[in-house]
């Protein structure tokens, strides 16, 4: 049932229309990072305020500017946008207040740019998460890659400009892609309008939807990291770590996935990806990434980079379960999507801390530092925990409704994988807390490694060169990721914000399996 409604406008606005408000007052930190707070909650209220309407049965919509016959840059809430807009709302709350006590306490510089640019960053994310069509979604999903970009050259290093030059290139290139089979699906079926189970069927022969599931798959791959198109994820994390957990969690990454939910369940539909074949290749693909980023993942040293590369692996858990098309797959990666968003931005706020308090950024220098850092280091290890899959934590769940549905559908060797790809987790996520907790040896008393880490690890820089960091991170580095890690527990104990009812939701209209 359509219903006119302006809040999807008032989610979508309410970061936009504070960057210039940040911008003004620049010279006044206190109210610049006031503004950031209260545009973070109203966006948050506002999308959940939707969530009543959409379980009702609603689907809010409102269209913004008429172009072509049968396209509008128009709005439209349903469940799998929803499940979107609020992981990026709940968790951009979280990162504003975790981010003020990470520039204050390192002394970043161009901090009125950082706070504009992630407002405007969480504006392009709800918006593509509304986005009625098509061509509405691209709008977005562009302005994200440009809007992203001042962040990821926030430093200012050569290795920070290296790292934004393979950022646009890649993401931009992989924009390319999407646009020409955006334009390829207008010809063809003359409209862009998100259907549940596509609308191209009737539109495209075989060669046609072939080569439109693999433009598809070649754009968002790139931005959802999958192997050989990963490359400019690792190279990003020179960025500050609330960028990280911002490309990793909230915004960037996440926008390739959900890319990948509107292309095969709103537009090419499973039964259409599944006649031409292109749930086994995409399935590979995603397989191929998941064990092999995995096994990258054992042999970093650096921090930041070995999350890096955990998120290419668990990105691809999301991508197979949305190339198999039963219910419970895609109720899986509905569900992976919200857990590994608590789960991994806990842990990158938990690699900030580190290094804003005792500035240690490799695992080889973290013996006994969760003697120093519990709380920190107690949320590693919940997180480390969910992600390896171990219950009652949510990545369990949503591992396991993947698992099942690989089976399900007949794919035995692609559920082997992922249980293959639990035990990798584990592999490369336990020894950091092993070393934190068990291993001997005080690391209050072990100085960090005075050499730089490499450029393409992306351990942050402290601006105060002059000054030792202080020996603790900030109240306001550490509250932010102990309530991620309890939200990651209650994930997997309860049906928070109703995102397992959503999720339900949208895979069944998606798949036929139920409303």
């Amino acid at each position: 049932m359509a219903w006119q409604s302006l809040l999807p406008v008032v989610a979508v606005l309410a970061s936009l229309l504070a960057a210039p408000a940040i911008v003004a007052s620049r010279h006044r930190p206190n109210l610049r990072e006031a503004a950031t707070l209260l545009a973070a909650t109203v966006k948050l209220g506002a999308v959940v305020a939707l969530l009543p309407m959409v379980l009702g049965g609603a689907t809010p919509e409102i269209a913004l500017i008429g172009l072509p016959p049968g396209v509008d840059l128009a709005l439209r809430v349903d469940a799998a946008g929803l499940v979107f807009a609020l992981v990026a709302s709940v968790l951009w709350l979280l990162t504003a207040v975790y981010a003020i006590g990470y520039v204050r306490q390192l002394a970043h510089p161009r901090q009125t740019r950082f706070f504009a640019s992630f407002a405007v960053c969480l504006s392009t994310a709800v918006g593509l998460a509304f986005a009625a069509n098509l061509l509405t979604f691209l709008v977005f999903y562009e302005l994200l890659t440009v809007a992203t970009y001042p962040l990821v050259v926030h430093t200012g290093s050569d290795a920070a400009r290296a790292a934004g030059r393979r950022y646009l290139a890649y993401l931009l290139g992989g924009g390319a892609a999407i646009l020409l089979a955006t334009g390829l699906v207008y010809q063809a079926a003359g409209t862009l309008e998100f259907v549940a189970g596509g609308f191209v069927a009737d539109h495209l022969d075989g060669g046609q939807l072939a080569l439109v599931v693999a433009l598809f798959t070649l754009g968002f791959g790139t931005k959802a990291a999958l192997m050989p198109l990963h490359a400019w994820l690792p190279a990003a994390m020179v960025a500050p770590t609330p960028v990280s957990a911002l490309l990793h969690a909230v915004a960037v990454v996440k926008a390739g996935i959900f890319g990948f939910v509107r292309a095969f369940g709103f537009v090419i539909g499973p039964d259409e990806l599944a006649a031409v074949d292109g749930d086994v290749a995409v399935g590979a693909l995603a397989v191929i990434t998941l064990v092999g980023a995995s096994v990258v993942a054992l042999r970093q040293d650096d921090l930041k980079r070995r999350l890096a590369f955990s998120t290419v692996a668990h990105l691809s858990y999301i991508i197979l379960g949305l190339s198999l098309a039963t219910v419970t797959a895609w109720s899986g990666a509905l569900l992976h999507l919200i857990n590994h968003a608590a789960l991994k931005i806990t842990l990158f706020f938990c690699a900030g801390a580190l290094h804003a308090g005792p500035h240690l950024d490799r695992v080889s220098e973290l013996d006994g530092i969760g003697r120093r850092m519990p709380i920190t280091m107690g949320a590693f290890g919940l997180a480390s925990l969910g992600l390896a899959g171990v219950p009652p934590l949510g990545g369990f769940v949503s591992k396991w409704f993947l698992v099942v549905g690989a089976f399900d559908a007949g794919r035995w060797v692609f559920g082997a994988a992922l249980l293959l790809a639990g035990l990798l987790s584990a592999a490369y996520l336990l020894p950091v807390v092993y070393r934190a907790f068990v291993k001997p040896g005080d690391a209050a008393t072990v100085a960090p490694s005075s050499a730089p880490a490499p450029a393409a690890a992306g351990a942050d820089v402290a601006v105060d060169h002059g000054h030792a960091p202080p020996a603790q991170p900030s109240w306001l580095l550490v509250a932010p990721l102990a309530v991620t890690a309890l939200i990651a527990v209650a994930l997997g104990l309860g049906d928070v914000l109703a995102t397992g009812e959503l999720a339900s939701r949208a895979a069944g209209a998606v798949t036929g399996g139920g409303p």
